[in-house]
């Protein structure tokens, strides 16, 4: 793809986004696309991929020729991302573009969809509901694109996305993207039961900034207290990524309580709370937001400095995609992943199926530091020392009337403790005994 090839009114988009050279992926499948194959495509996390597929799509769309391009995405999130993205290219060319996800007002989307929009994303779930009810004519779709592709080929999105697949026509295009799509090629050629061509730039991407892995040894009890910590060091903000939702509620609860600013992004919240959860976080009103894998799929914030792994991720993919929220089109970043004795192992096989190579650092004076601190203990030990010899130097220089507080209280506390002497009881003889009685 080169951009004296693209429509002039993208060519002055891109001039005004201040964007370099097309990335690989976005030069790889510019002309499959644009030529109606059906592709795979994998690359890194943060590498445009959004652009590459919005791009050669948007092209074959005819304005005023009712939906002809379909974007399902793994979350609510994502889809709203890419909706704001597909508007500002589809606005040039006379195309409309409408969000069709969970969560939403229904009746809402389908008077927008009575306009007939030519690009229409959403989620599965939404968009099978609106196929169904007969809003979005999928006979007519000529393009199915899937964002995050291995996560809606698999588990439960899998059914509902064969079933829209099914209501397509025999012409229709299909396009697969995401940075581990080439491990779910089974299900995506069974899924469309047709020949796919598989466009893998991982080895020739060259558009990720510097990522730095570390690790941090943590107890299990000390993980809140750690998390609070690193939210104070000078210029934090990340993502904070959980296994667990109950998990991240628990530490979300804590962490507010010690006067925190963080918020949450989890798939048991309303729309709305999403959306002002995020919002907040892209605006820095808070300097943590708080995750689970599903729920920040393919989110892009740019600039984002540090990704935290809270809890040692499940899976290789897992492990990918969370870093992936660093280090995007040549940003630099930081992955910490909090490691805990019971942890240690999954770290380890994590780690060596990555093939990288994580630096332990330490949490030490307000900042992360790959250099190992001394000892709180052998620190103390040195501060009783010192402030010993001050005093003994400084006591031989003090008369008896000015003596110090401690000083005094040290001669108290080794004054030994006497028992009290028993007060003797008086003998008395016979004749004292008498002594007043009346004589018989």
């Amino acid at each position: 793809m080169e951009i004296k090839q693209l429509p002039l009114a993208w060519q002055t988009l891109w001039e005004d986004k201040e964007f370099r050279q097309p990335t690989a992926i976005q030069q790889q499948v510019y002309k499959p696309m644009c030529q109606k194959e059906s592709i795979l495509a994998v690359s890194p996390t943060g590498s445009g991929k959004t652009i590459a597929y919005l791009l050669p799509a948007l092209q074959q769309v005819e304005s005023k020729g009712g939906n002809q391009l379909l974007i399902l995405t793994s979350s609510q999130e994502l889809a709203v991302q890419v909706y704001e993205v597909a508007k500002e290219w589809a606005t040039p060319l006379d195309l409309t573009c409408q969000s069709c996800i969970g969560g939403a007002n229904v009746k809402r989307q389908i008077e927008q969809l009575k306009k007939k929009p030519e690009v229409i994303i959403g989620t599965p779930g939404r968009v099978l509901e609106l196929i169904k009810a007969k809003k979005i004519n999928a006979f007519q779709v000529q393009s199915l694109i899937l964002d995050e592709a291995d996560q809606l080929v698999k588990d439960d999105t899998q059914g509902l996305v064969k079933e829209i697949v099914q209501r397509l026509g025999r012409k229709t295009t299909f396009s697969f993207f995401s940075a581990t799509a080439s491990q779910a090629l089974e299900e995506v050629k069974a899924l469309i039961d047709r020949d796919i061509m598989v466009i893998d730039t991982t080895d020739i991407d060259d558009s990720q900034g510097e990522i730095l892995h570390y690790y941090l040894n943590v107890s299990p009890r000390k993980i809140v207290d750690t998390l609070r910590r690193l939210c104070y060091i000078d210029a934090f903000q990340g993502l904070l990524f959980f296994n667990q939702l109950s998990e991240l509620g628990s530490a979300e609860e804590k962490l507010l309580f010690n006067g925190v600013k963080v918020a949450s992004l989890a798939s048991d919240q309303s729309k709305e709370m999403r959306r002002l959860a995020l919002n907040a976080f892209k605006k820095q009103q808070v300097t943590a937001l708080l995750t689970t894998d599903l729920a920040a799929r393919g989110l892009d914030l740019q600039g984002l400095p540090y990704v935290v792994n809270v809890d040692v991720p499940l899976t290789k993919e897992s492990y990918l995609h969370r870093a992936g929220r660093v280090g995007r089109m040549g940003a630099d970043g930081v992955v910490l992943t909090l490691v805990t004795p019971q942890s240690q192992r999954d770290h380890r096989k994590i780690m060596s199926q990555m093939q990288i190579k994580g630096q332990e650092v330490f949490l030490h004076g307000g900042q992360l530091t790959t250099t190992k601190p001394v000892a709180e203990v052998a620190m103390k030990k040195t501060r009783s020392t010192e402030s010993k010899r001050t005093q003994d130097a400084s006591s031989s220089h003090v008369t008896d009337k000015a003596q110090p507080v401690e000083k005094v209280r040290q001669v108290q506390e080794n004054v030994p403790v006497s028992k009290p002497k028993m007060k003797k009881k008086k003998v008395r003889t016979a004749s004292q005994k008498n002594k007043g009685k009346r004589q018989k």
